[in-house]
């Protein structure tokens, strides 16, 4: 499969957007684990329709004027990262979830290590808005652009939670 890239700047650091044959495959961070997602592309192409449709909602999404997006998804993972990914899509704009929770609502109560591990592959961050999902005790979890990033969009989205606010002092303590 040929994977093409395209880079835009965000709030929250460089983005590199990769769309695939049959839609938006990653959303990759600055600083992304290498081989956290499986598509990988070598060939820039910043006039890509499907990139420049990502790139224009997700502009959209960071001044506040987006709280859904509608693109076409090209993600590779097993079906159980699917459905977990499926789910994070049910999360409402300026909501969040645990793992448990979402464990539950696929049905699989003690999936929940699974449902941790499927959600830091999810390879569309922001569009699967994994960022939504934190610990059962309220506090940020791991997120692959880092815990300031995954404080800065519920933030963005209105989440005035105590995770939020633990993220920050964590931040502020570790300087």
């Amino acid at each position: 499969m040929n994977y093409v890239f395209k880079y835009m700047p965000s709030p929250v650091g460089r983005l590199t957007l990769i769309a695939g044959n049959k839609g938006l495959a990653a959303v990759l961070w600055e600083n992304d684990r290498p081989n956290r997602v499986h598509a990988k592309a070598e060939e820039e192409n910043e006039q890509h329709p499907v990139l420049l449709e990502a790139e224009r909602q997700l502009q959209e999404y960071f001044a506040g004027n987006r709280n859904s997006f509608s693109l076409p998804l090209d993600m590779i993972g097993t079906p159980f990262q699917q459905q977990v990914w499926e789910a994070l899509t049910t999360i409402p704009h300026g909501e969040t979830r645990n793992y448990q929770q979402i464990a539950n609502q696929l049905g699989n109560p003690k999936a929940v290590r699974a449902v941790g591990a499927a959600n830091g592959r999810n390879p569309v961050s922001i569009i699967v808005p994994c960022h939504r999902v934190i610990g059962t005790n309220g506090s940020l979890t791991g997120f692959a652009g880092g815990l300031e990033a995954k404080a800065y969009l519920l933030s963005l989205e209105g989440v005035a939670s105590s995770a939020a606010k633990t993220a920050q002092l964590e931040m502020y303590m570790a300087e």
